[in-house]
């Protein structure tokens, strides 16, 4: 039922929405938001998220956090990638657009982009350097 690393590092790389979680303080609940991110296999996946937001602020305290991904089709198939922050830098606006165009139309990247960059605030980059890796094909059902 586990993938193959090339069949999990390929599901991750495709542009899904991931599930973040991360650890709050103890008695409470792991914070888990829906997220854009970027990921080549063999490499990291990193996020961008504004500079103090309540993620930035969870993941700098706990310095791990969690990524998964899953689809339904053509099989039931999911990806937890787990690990710990590998680097924190400034967000940019050619970041901004490098996941824009992972999950936009290409004519509403510009728009976008344009009104993030002026909206959001200060961003920044953090890449996750895995440690755990948990997936599953469950075929169809």
């Amino acid at each position: 039922m586990g993938m193959a690393v090339e069949a999990r590092e390929e599901l991750l790389a495709q542009p899904l929405v991931a599930a973040l979680a991360v650890a709050r303080d103890a008695g409470e609940p792991p914070l888990v938001v829906p997220i854009w991110y970027q990921y080549t296999p063999g490499g990291r996946p990193w996020i961008l998220t504004g500079t103090d937001s309540v993620k930035d602020r969870l993941i700098r305290a706990a310095g791990r956090f969690s990524l998964m991904v899953e689809v339904l089709t053509p099989s039931v198939r999911y990806v937890t990638v787990e690990g710990t922050v590998a680097s924190r830098v400034p967000g940019t606006v050619d970041m901004l657009r490098e996941l824009s165009v992972r999950y936009l139309p290409a004519e509403a990247v510009d728009q976008y982009v344009e009104f993030a960059s002026g909206d959001h605030g200060e961003t920044v980059r953090i890449e996750l350097e895995p440690t755990r890796w948990l997936s599953a094909d469950m075929g169809s059902f």
